[in-house]
């Protein structure tokens, strides 16, 4: 035997579905925004930057030089890490290196 469906029933799967569907759209956006976006738009505003003051150099190259000049061996990996954490945390941090570079350089 059937039972007949409550009238009810259909009114909170027609507000549970666009509930749903804009909440799992909103979870995907926001992933593609943290780990796909945020880290190109760091990169492109770091590049900006180092252009403005006339830096040849990239930032993987600064990272490098810098920790070289500290006596500290680092792999590529290690480099890449370092990179990100700088571009998305402190993007400044690459101009300060490259200044300290530079000192350590001339002097």
């Amino acid at each position: 035997m059937k039972y007949p469906r409550h009238p009810n029933a259909y009114v909170a799967v027609a507000l549970v579905i666009p509930i749903v569907l804009v909440a799992v759209l909103g979870i995907a956006g926001y992933l593609v925004y943290r780990y796909a976006l945020y880290d190109a738009l760091c990169k492109s505003s770091v590049n900006r930057t180092l252009k403005r003051y006339s830096i040849p150099k990239t930032p993987a190259q600064i990272v490098r030089e810098f920790h070289e000049k500290r006596g500290e061996k680092l792999s590529d990996a290690e480099v890449r890490r370092l990179e990100k954490m700088y571009r998305q945390a402190d993007p400044d941090q690459f101009l300060s290196m490259y200044d300290s570079i530079r000192e350590n350089g001339s002097a």
